[in-house]
């Protein structure tokens, strides 16, 4: 019986550091997207970014905007 609380110990505390792990990469910027949106436009404010894309690279619009 001991021998099973440590496997899922040891389980539950790896879920835990992945989950933990990815928090700041995945879930943050997920959940507060309009303060990311603020700070991009901000940080892009001069820049045309036609030249700076490379040659032959298409331009991609925002996926999730509807299409006129």
């Amino acid at each position: 019986m001991a021998n099973r609380r440590v496997t899922v110990l040891i389980f539950g505390g790896f879920v835990t550091a992945v989950a933990a792990a990815f928090y700041p990469i995945f879930f943050h910027p997920l959940t507060h997207t309009n303060d990311y949106k603020q700070i991009q436009k901000v940080n892009r404010a001069g820049i045309n970014q036609a030249d700076v894309q490379p040659v032959g690279v298409k331009i991609w619009s925002d996926p999730f905007k509807p299409k006129s």
